[in-house]
């Protein structure tokens, strides 16, 4: 199976490697690989150095042998569908659930349901184990997200998604009480210079993000509020959150760890982090209509909301 890939002014300067491990979906390793093996090529002519810099103009070309593919195994995993037509399925996602098979999830995932669900060939947009991924939420987020099924509603949701026309609402429980009821939070965010699986806002390459937030109730030592993002970095929401130094309950990557010190000194555990992707609104990318999702929170969060309130 051959995959082709045309670079882009934008790309400038980047390395061979980090490319295609960024828009390909195959880990760095595996790029390594099929260059030391010669199943890269940039217009035609094999590349064996991970490090060559893009020039901006080039297609490049990758070979995946039956050895090196990794097929999407179809699997009987239940989805609380809210819509699904021939172009496109929006899914109410639990939580513990991953987008799609990575190290260390290579089976159970939400696309491993799709792929049995519609038991029919995915699209060619995105890598071969997440086609259709248009935007992606964390395994310990719940909520919606959106799937396409063909290339078309594919490219026009990333572009309504680049273009900022989606309408996307969260729910979050953030540690500490918030002071104002609403606010904006606008730092930009790129990955930490110390530690290549976070984000930060501490960053030479952030890229701009904005997230803005209104608060619904005070609770004991935490604070409800709805979130609308305005743009989609990775990890935004806990990232800007935890900058104002209100990280999301749970969130033991970038804030408290998941248990809440009530009046009386005992701890109840929060086993995952207090987020929920409870909006999702788009334009139809074949029928041109405004389509929008709500989802209710869900049961473990009201559960800590609950409790919080007795406090």
């Amino acid at each position: 199976m051959t995959r082709q890939f045309q670079v882009n002014k934008e790309e400038k300067g980047i390395r061979l490697d980090a490319y295609l491990a960024k828009i390909s979906g195959c880990t760095r390793s595996k790029i390594e690989h099929l260059i030391k093996e010669g199943l890269v090529r940039i217009e035609n002519v094999s590349v064996i150095k991970p490090a060559y810099t893009l020039k901006g103009i080039e297609v490049i070309e990758i070979e995946e042998t039956k050895e090196s593919a990794v097929g999407l195994i179809p699997q009987p995993i239940e989805l609380d569908v809210k819509y699904e037509d021939a172009h496109l399925i929006v899914i109410d996602k639990k939580p513990d659930m991953v987008m799609y098979p990575a190290a260390g999830h290579e089976s159970g995932t939400l696309m491993n349901a799709i792929a049995y669900r519609i038991n029919r060939p995915l699209n060619t947009c995105g890598a071969p184990l997440r086609p259709g991924i248009v935007h992606r939420i964390d395994k310990d987020t719940s909520g919606l997200v959106v799937v396409a099924f063909d290339d078309p509603s594919y490219y026009s949701l990333v572009e309504q998604f680049k273009e900022r026309a989606v309408n996307r609402k969260y729910i979050a429980i953030v540690y500490g009480l918030l002071k104002e009821k609403y606010g904006e939070i606008s730092m930009p965010i790129g990955r930490a210079e110390g530690d290549r699986k976070k984000m930060s806002i501490k960053t030479k390459r952030g890229k701009p993000a904005k997230t803005s937030w209104q608060l619904i109730n005070h609770l004991e030592g935490a604070s409800l509020v709805e979130v609308k993002l305005s743009t989609g970095r990775t990890h935004q929401i806990r990232v800007h959150f935890s900058a104002l130094g209100h990280p999301v309950l749970g969130d033991s990557t970038y804030g408290k760890k998941t248990s809440v010190l009530d009046r009386k000194k005992n701890k109840f555990t929060i086993n995952r982090q207090m987020l929920h992707a409870k909006t999702l609104g788009f334009i139809h990318p074949i029928h041109k209509t405004w389509l929008e999702f709500e989802s209710p929170i869900p049961d473990d969060m009201v559960e800590v909301v609950n409790r919080l309130e007795k406090i």
